[in-house]
């Protein structure tokens, strides 16, 4: 059986919460729950890694402004872990190349960071943290969801990532405006912390 599907799903949910998918599927490697999990993602180290840096992204995430900081530095980090994922999961099976998987994965896990990145931007421009909690919440249990169930019905999670991939980029569109007025705003922050550093530094202390 391919396991494109597979690799396809576990990119879209490593652009949201790479950590996640790394741990879950660990576990349910461990586990014996299933077979398609390589024993590189079984180990314990790897677990308790993947463990602790899930719980620091479960809180910076629900954290305004905080998750966009956390965001940014992960540009790098969830393609990278989508890729190295899916590379190991085609690995197992041999069913495709490695470097083919790693391609499909990592450029998944890109577009599906990108949503979750603007989207985060967009809801940044309200001041309540509420909506931060529920998003990031949200994302989580449906991480764990996808996740759980491409493991027993791969095809079926394969299509209903691709379908909201898809709804994220066409509301990523939709939320431009949000985005703009977020990074113009943080840029305005940003300038008025440097004058204020230049004001500070002129004035002869007493």
């Amino acid at each position: 059986m391919s396991v494109l599907p597979l690799v396809f799903t576990s990119g879209w949910a490593s652009g949201i919460n790479a950590y996640a998918v790394v741990l879950l599927l660990g576990i349910f490697g461990a586990t014996g729950l299933t077979d398609e999990v390589p024993e590189s993602l079984q180990r314990t180290d790897v677990l308790i890694v993947a463990g602790v840096l899930f719980l620091c992204e479960a809180v910076a995430d629900k954290i305004p402004y905080v998750d966009s900081v956390w965001d940014s530095v992960h540009t790098v980090v969830r393609p990278v872990a989508g890729a190295v994922v899916a590379a190991l999961l085609a690995g197992q099976s041999g069913s495709i190349p490695e470097l083919a998987a790693g391609a499909v994965g990592g450029t998944t896990a890109l577009l599906s960071h990108f949503v979750k990145a603007g989207t985060r931007m967009a809801i940044n421009t309200s001041p309540e943290p509420f909506s931060n909690i529920a998003m990031s919440t949200a994302e989580d249990l449906g991480v764990a969801g996808i996740i759980t169930f491409a493991l027993f019905n791969p095809e079926v999670a394969a299509i209903i990532a691709a379908v909201l991939l898809l709804l994220g980029l066409v509301i990523l569109v939709v939320l431009a405006r949000s985005i703009r007025r977020f990074l113009r705003r943080r840029a305005q922050r940003r300038e008025e912390r440097r004058l204020a550093a230049t004001e500070a530094r002129r004035v002869p202390p007493y």
